[in-house]
């Protein structure tokens, strides 16, 4: 049974399509292209026009993705006023379905016609991997089979918007992908995909009664903790090990200031139980990725600088 949808309220307005963006998770999609512009910069093929229709194309799917997300939840039944973690627009807000749903195809719409100005600019190939991307953010929540039900949240979406947003970022600004580019996505990739972790162990019990097979599910919540963790450390001896191969600057080091943040999302789980415990530890788990991303762009710009 679905919940009812109810009537308009006062509140709906800006800050109600606002919610509806989940403004909090778009630094996932700009953290990418800031980083792969910067890296194109350093190889001395930094394109305004590209990088601005780069990074608009990513944040509208990310915003289409999380329409998508709300729509499908409210379909499935899983959302209602209570819910933590949604955008509300249409169990608390008022807003119909099929807006919220039409608008996350009108963002694919505005994104594709800018794919193709960056396909003109760069290469036709580019248009392909976009729509990849397009029917990836769609299947994440969408169709018969979500990927976000299954074990595999976690990797699609680390590939995608870290390694596959880097490296088109990168190729569009300069022409070419060198294999360091890749290896340079990866930390970005892993840290995306802590977010979804953290989504998951907030929402574990739930899941569960919904018949979802998420990886945090099959893991346990104490292991998901640690898996977690594990996925920050990775990510932090990553950039050492970048800078210790001469891939990137030494500069690049700043980005582990953000340590202490990622400590704290994941201490942040252990022990609570309530979704709403889980928030801090949410919000910190997303803080890592866009602090750590932050840095790591400002370390490359400072290592450009003074190369």
């Amino acid at each position: 049974m679905q919940p009812t949808v109810q009537s308009p309220t006062s509140s709906t307005g800006f800050r109600t399509w606002w919610n509806l963006l989940r403004p909090h998770t778009l630094t996932a999609a700009f953290i990418p292209v800031a980083i792969g512009t910067m890296l194109a910069h350093i190889a001395h093929s930094f394109h305004l026009l590209l990088f601005l229709s780069m990074l608009i194309a990513s944040l509208l799917i990310q915003a289409a993705a999380n329409m998508i997300n709300e729509y499908y939840d409210y379909k499935r039944g899983l959302d209602h006023e209570g819910s933590v973690g949604i955008g509300g627009a249409i169990v608390r807000d008022g807003i119909k379905p099929s807006t919220v749903l039409n608008l996350a195809f009108t963002f694919f719409g505005i994104a594709l016609l800018l794919g193709i100005y960056i396909c003109i600019q760069s290469s036709w190939w580019i248009a392909v991997i976009g729509l990849i991307c397009m029917a990836a953010a769609y299947f994440y929540t969408g169709g018969p089979l979500p990927i976000a039900y299954t074990p595999f949240g976690e990797l699609v979406a680390g590939f995608f918007m870290g390694v596959v947003i880097i490296g088109i970022t990168y190729y569009i600004q300069a022409g070419n992908l060198p294999s360091n580019v890749i290896l340079l996505s990866i930390p970005t990739s892993i840290t995306i995909g802590a977010i979804l972790t953290a989504n998951n162990i907030r929402d574990l019990d739930n899941d569960k009664e919904n018949g979802r097979k998420t990886l945090v599910i099959l893991l346990g919540k104490k292991n998901a903790i640690i898996f977690i963790g594990s996925l920050f450390a990775v990510a932090y001896a990553l950039v050492i090990l970048f800078v210790i191969m001469n891939l990137i600057t030494p500069f690049a080091l700043i980005s582990l200031i953000s340590i202490p943040v990622a400590i704290k999302a994941t201490k942040g789980f252990i022990g609570k139980t309530q979704p709403m415990e889980m928030m801090p530890a949410m919000a910190a788990t997303a803080k890592t990725n866009t602090i750590m991303g932050f840095l790591l762009v400002i370390g490359l710009i400072i290592g450009n600088i003074f190369s």
